[in-house]
């Protein structure tokens, strides 16, 4: 069995870069999408990015409900048609213990492909149509960080800098 996959954390630079696009539909495409879902669902999260397991690839996986059954894989996702505002509180798998209210669109529609290639066009809103959006970040390179506020990012100025602190120890201060 592979090794499980473990989450990159902030502030790695990994996190920042944008993704490439997927041009092969591949059994290893497929069996990454798995091994994502397990992790997770290990850190009971709800969307994970390629990039947040250190592959620089247009991929995410999300489950919005916990149930198997409502598994989604989007390969390649291009959001647009984005409607109305949202504000709620996100969190990261990439950055433990963060909290953040964030505005979102409220509705918003999504092509991309599944893990075979074949076109995915759907639209949704609140909970679904952010966590697309969260997702959609990583493969830009954007994280929660950069959509904070002012007064966020003064209130969790300390957990940002534990973790910094904790990135260069891990890394031998690079």
């Amino acid at each position: 069995m592979a090794e499980a996959l473990k989450i990159v954390l902030y502030p790695d630079p990994r996190l920042k870069k944008s993704s490439a696009t997927i041009k092969e539909f591949t059994p290893d495409l497929r069996e990454l999408a798995a091994q994502m879902f397990l992790a997770m669902r290990e850190q009971h999260g709800v969307g994970l990015a390629a990039p947040q397991i250190g592959r620089n690839i247009r991929l995410f996986v999300m489950n919005a409900t916990g149930n198997p059954e409502d598994d989604r894989v989007y390969v390649n996702p291009v959001l647009t048609e984005a409607e109305g505002d949202d504000e709620a509180e996100e969190g990261c798998l990439s950055i433990p213990e963060l909290r953040v209210k964030i505005v979102r669109a409220k509705r918003l529609q999504m092509d991309a492909r599944d893990l075979e290639g074949n076109p995915i066009h759907e639209t949704a809103d609140g909970f679904v149509a952010r966590v697309w959006q969260h997702e959609t970040d990583h493969l830009n390179g954007v994280l929660l960080t950069d959509r904070m506020g002012a007064v966020a990012k003064i209130a969790n100025r300390g957990l940002l800098k534990d973790l910094e602190e904790q990135y260069r120890r891990a890394t031998g201060g690079k």
